[in-house]
């Protein structure tokens, strides 16, 4: 295409020629002119393992395709804004896991038992939780009205949460204080993927 608008009765402005002939000549490479390699990730295995697992971690976000549940190496649970969603597609971006995340609602809570559709992946579960008041402080920035930021609605959710963790022995952690770098450092060093990221 380069070749055919230079020869063009027209004013081409060529930025490949302006750019990439004093970068050859001064790092003494010549470029390839071949595409698919602006991040030299074509046909890269690592590359499309993380696409694909952040491919399923935005398919099963929010208890979205539990028909795939069983395709995860792990499902993330918890109230609603743990932060869920974001360390879900953290891992899947940097480490190639695929994750689903599965939100604990009032039914869920209501309830002592696990959640029906989580029974047959108990093994692949992983709790977040939080403290009431950033929980609140969250909520209240993304829907002030009705109960759902209430300190009486955060308080009982998260009691009921960690009270079916600790019930069910669902390994967890308060990501209160924690960036979602380390909030998935300490999920991979707990569920014991560390050892088997793919990519």
């Amino acid at each position: 295409v380069r070749e055919q608008l230079l020869e063009a009765p027209a004013l081409v402005l060529d930025f490949f020629e302006a750019f990439l002939s004093p970068l050859e000549r001064e790092l003494g490479v010549k470029s390839l002119h071949e595409f698919g390699r602006g991040h030299g990730r074509a046909q890269d295995p690592v590359y499309e393992g993380r696409i694909a697992a952040t491919d399923f971690a935005i398919a099963c976000d929010d208890g979205n395709g539990v028909r795939n549940y069983d395709k995860a190496d792990l499902i993330l649970v918890g109230v609603s804004r743990t932060g869920k969603t974001p360390t879900c597609l953290y891992l899947a971006l940097q480490h190639g896991i695929f994750v689903a995340n599965y939100p604990l609602t009032g039914p869920d809570l209501d309830e002592r038992g696990l959640p029906k559709i989580l029974e047959p992946y108990r093994d692949k579960l992983y709790g977040l939780t939080i403290t009431p008041e950033r929980l609140q402080q969250i909520r209240l920035e993304r829907r002030s009205l009705g109960s759902y930021a209430t300190p009486q609605q955060v308080s009982y959710e998260l009691r009921s949460a960690e009270a079916l963790f600790r019930r069910h022995r669902i390994p967890h952690q308060d990501t209160t204080l924690f960036s979602i770098e380390e909030i998935a450092a300490k999920i991979l060093n707990d569920s014991g993927l560390e050892g088997r990221i793919r990519v």
